[in-house]
């Protein structure tokens, strides 16, 4: 893995395509009763539209899995923490994205602090920082 420095820009995660069908599956898995990520008559009485609304930890993951992959692993995730801006709707295409502004010395490598944000056509729903140990 070669040296990252501030400014480095980090490698963008694509969803093309975000599923309606996963969104109720992960409400089952998280036991969310909220009808807004699988019932479009919920969203559309409570005038959000016509599509379901994707879970926050789900948009986080988009994220985490970016992050994941230029680190190389999951493993190397250390702090995560964003601010929701906007939902993601169902057929939504997201792009994940970040750039480093610090790196210090880890034990492990280096230990880089990331701007990290989801973006829908140009536009942050999602933004935060992250911490992650980038491997020697």
């Amino acid at each position: 893995m070669p040296t990252v420095a501030a400014g480095d820009v980090i490698s963008e995660w694509v969803v093309e395509h975000v599923d309606p069908d996963k969104m109720k599956t992960m409400a089952a898995l998280l036991a969310d009763p909220n009808p807004i990520h699988w019932d479009v008559d919920a969203v559309r009485s409570l005038g959000m539209g016509e599509r379901p609304v994707n879970q926050g930890p789900n948009n986080m993951a988009y994220v985490a899995n970016m992050l994941a992959a230029w680190a190389g692993g999951h493993q190397h995730l250390r702090m995560l923490r964003v601010r929701f801006l906007a939902n993601v709707l169902g057929g939504d295409r997201v792009v994940a994205g970040g750039r480093v502004i610090a790196v210090e010395p880890s034990p492990d490598g280096q230990l880089a602090t990331c701007k990290v944000w989801l973006e829908r056509d140009g536009d942050r729903v999602m933004e935060g920082e992250a911490r992650v140990v980038v491997p020697h």
